[in-house]
């Protein structure tokens, strides 16, 4: 299978945004080539309360599920825009709780193979 480009970002909860400290709690990854756009969350409860123990998780973990819906197309007004606008919109810089680091870019041969590959290496790393 030939190569294509994709581009990434990572999610990240950033509990006090003026200490600018985050845990990586996702990553977004877009490939025009294949027509993909998907995210992946998965946040470590103990890990979040350990870092910001006033945090509301609940509140956290309802915005961190709308990511994946934006990628999917499936609801709300980001609904009907193209596939690179929605992940343009995701990765816009933000000074809110949930932020995304900038945008990197890279080769692969599976998009979905690259996400879990992220996901290992940014949010569950060994």
């Amino acid at each position: 299978m030939p190569t294509v480009s994709f581009e990434y970002a990572i999610i990240r909860v950033v509990p006090r945004v003026e200490r600018q400290e985050f845990i990586n709690v996702g990553v977004v990854l877009s490939c025009r080539a294949h027509r993909f756009l998907s995210a992946e969350i998965s946040c470590d409860r103990a890990r979040l309360m350990a870092f910001a123990p006033s945090l509301d998780l609940d509140l956290v973990e309802s915005y961190l599920a709308t990511i994946p819906t934006i990628c999917e197309g499936s609801g709300g007004p980001l609904a009907p825009l193209p596939q690179q606008e929605r992940f343009h919109w995701l990765v816009a810089p933000r000074s809110t709780i949930i932020q995304l680091s900038p945008v990197h870019s890279g080769l692969c041969e599976s998009p979905r193979q690259e996400l879990a590959r992220l996901m290992t290496q940014m949010v569950h790393p060994r």
